[in-house]
């Protein structure tokens, strides 16, 4: 897999997941207003990935400055800051690592700015060579869920484009197949944004993993039918209790497989939890434009004025939770994180 995003020459290289899967394009941002723009825009997505996409934001916005010090170095940062945090308010990833890269900026300032530009990104890429190693791991103990023979079902996009290195809940997947078990994937198309029917079955395909696509209201028929055996996905932001937010229409899998006992896992990083969350009624819901439902790969399908919601997120109980998967290992209820 080509990674999501990578620091290269002075710039952070991002695949544009929006083209995928039809065109492998890719953007150079070279200034954090650039990188706020790609993570607003869904350019780059996944919260892992949003978070390490922020880190090198910071880590821009702080080398693009001048000789300023004192008061003003103060402020440019807190600009540079606040635009990032601004972008997508649910993935708890992306405020972890804005808070570690303030964390290297306080440290490393009465160093002088030259100093404190190195440190940054240095800083940023250790949060990227973690995740990668986070990854490796959740794989690991994820994979000791998923038995030989099982078809799973995912919804979104939790693999290498949602990650530095093979994914969370697709690394699970990823890592039982390489094991030797015989898995099967059933991908979840992820309304409206496609992220299943164009990112995940990609990546798929890729790894000559097999898999089939569906809409995302025929889940609990197959589910019904006996043809999924276990649901894995990711997350957004895990409250203290184990309450899960992720994409749109993981509550609606969680309670179909409640009902046709059907097992249910998450996989996140430990970055994904809020301890000062305890539960998930805190939980910010983004909610995106409203061309995004009107419309499938820029041509409207309802009428134009119609009024939309569409919230990016919901929350699932952790009732509802088989197991968590995080790089510490299998976290099963009652949670207390």
């Amino acid at each position: 897999m080509l990674p999501a995003l990578a620091w290269k020459d002075g710039a952070l290289v991002i695949i544009d997941q929006r083209k995928l899967p039809w065109q492998e394009v890719y953007l150079r941002c070279r200034t954090y207003i650039q990188v706020a723009q790609a993570i607003e825009k869904m350019a780059v997505r996944g919260a892992p990935a949003v978070g390490i996409a922020a880190a090198y934001g910071v880590a821009l916005g702080v080398m693009g400055l001048g000789s300023g010090g004192g008061r003003q170095l103060e402020r440019d940062f807190e600009r540079i800051y606040g635009r990032l945090a601004r972008t997508r308010p649910t993935a708890r990833n992306l405020f972890w690592a804005l808070e570690r890269m303030r964390a290297a900026y306080e440290k490393n300032r009465p160093a002088g700015l030259t100093a404190l530009k190195k440190a940054l990104l240095a800083e940023a890429a250790a949060i990227e060579r973690e995740d990668a190693e986070t990854c490796r791991l959740i794989g690991v103990h994820g994979a000791r869920l998923i038995k030989d023979g099982w078809t799973v079902l995912t919804h979104c996009n939790t693999g290498a484009l949602a990650t530095a290195a093979h994914g969370t809940a697709l690394g699970m997947i990823r890592e039982a197949a390489a094991s030797g078990k015989d898995i099967r994937v059933v991908a979840c198309e992820t309304r409206p944004f496609l992220q299943g029917a164009r990112l995940t079955v990609w990546e798929l395909e890729r790894d000559r993993i097999p898999v089939t696509l569906i809409t995302d209201n025929a889940a609990g028929w197959l589910m019904k039918l006996g043809e999924v055996q276990a649901v894995a996905v990711g997350a957004d932001r895990i409250a203290r209790n184990g309450d899960t937010a992720n994409k749109i229409g993981t509550y609606s899998l969680a309670v179909l497989a409640r009902e046709n006992g059907v097992p249910f896992f998450v996989a996140a990083p430990r970055s994904t939890i809020d301890a000062s969350l305890a539960d998930g009624s805190a939980i910010t819901i983004e909610e995106r434009p409203a061309r995004e439902v009107r419309e499938v790969g820029g041509r409207l399908v309802t009428l134009p004025g119609v009024p939309v919601r569409n919230p990016a997120f919901d929350v699932t109980p952790a009732r509802l939770i088989t197991a968590i998967v995080t790089e510490r290992g299998v976290a099963r209820p009652p949670f207390s994180f």
